[in-house]
């Protein structure tokens, strides 16, 4: 199999991992543990497997001057990102989270004009008018009808908060990821996350009574922490070094279909014609926004 091949089989598989996780992850919270105990487990499994790594291929450190930026950074993307995107799931179905994480692209594209002065055109303006819409519509649906799923409105919300948060950190953490090792800048990204986010729910974390989880909640949570966080991350280094990052980004759009997918599989989640318009609404922003720009013989679009 050619490197390319395997790489693309690498970020398929990232895709798999995440759409597998929407559902998996509501079969432990609420009911052996809250989402924010969930999520500083993740965290903490994950920090201790970067920094495993790290000794293992000892890259070049961090520059003092970069550690307050680092920092920073991991206050939106583990902080923020992670802990609204483990409470929202919770409270929302898998199908709603996969499809409002499609939106991902589209508030790239918003972020960018704003931070990086992106030129807007028509079409990419059009797109984010209806992928947004389709968000709305779909955030704001008030369905019961799926398991586990107490407060739709309100989890869907937060999953968009998720989606914006990553989406802000994807613009904003560009000058780290090209200045340092990924798995050095990743590992003081969820070390400064866990220190951060322990005072406000180490408190939930012992909570959680261990001895009343049945054995097929373990292998969840490993699978959280070790496939759809560490492998995950790793596969998609290993993609961006062989793929164009459009190639790769492209990848996310697959996860709604493969979540809806195991979701119904395991029973979890429901179809409905609101889901289905709404996520429909999102692919079609999401495809004009990501469109290529009209080529400017003086200047190139850096999306």
């Amino acid at each position: 199999m050619s490197k390319r091949n395997l790489a693309l089989l690498a970020v398929f598989s990232t895709a798999v991992f995440y759409a597998i996780n929407y559902t998996l992850v509501k079969k432990v919270m609420p009911f052996y543990m809250s989402p924010y105990a969930l999520v500083w487990i993740r965290i903490f499994a994950a920090t201790v497997l970067f920094w495993m790594t790290s000794f293992i291929i000892k890259p070049p450190e961090l520059e003092k001057k970069d550690f307050l930026p680092v920092a920073l950074l991991s206050i939106i993307a583990i902080v923020i990102n992670i802990l609204s995107f483990f409470k929202g799931l919770s409270l929302t179905t898998p199908i709603n989270g996969a499809a409002i994480m499609v939106t991902t692209p589209i508030l790239v594209f918003v972020f960018s004009l704003i931070i990086l002065k992106e030129k807007l055109q028509l079409k990419r303006a059009f797109g984010i008018v209806i992928g947004l819409l389709g968000a709305y519509f779909l955030t704001t649906s008030g369905e019961k009808i799926a398991e586990n799923a107490e407060n739709i409105p309100l989890g869907n919300l937060l999953v968009f908060v998720n989606a914006s948060g990553y989406a802000l950190y994807l613009i904003l953490a560009k000058k780290m990821i090209t200045k340092y090792h990924p798995i050095v800048f990743v590992k003081w990204l969820y070390t400064f996350g866990l220190l951060f986010m322990t005072p406000f729910v180490f408190s939930e974390v012992l909570e959680v009574e261990w001895q009343k989880i049945p054995f097929n909640i373990y292998w969840i949570i490993a699978y959280v922490v070790v496939f759809a966080t560490y492998c995950n991350f790793l596969f998609n280094l290993y993609g961006l070094k062989h793929l164009k990052p459009t190639t790769v980004s492209a990848f996310i759009y697959v996860q709604p279909v493969l979540a809806s997918l195991f979701a119904l599989f395991m029973g979890s989640d429901q179809l409905s014609w609101t889901k289905v318009l709404c996520t429909l609404l999102i692919f079609i922003g999401v495809y004009l926004v990501t469109l290529p720009p009209k080529i400017d013989k003086n200047k190139v679009s850096v999306l």
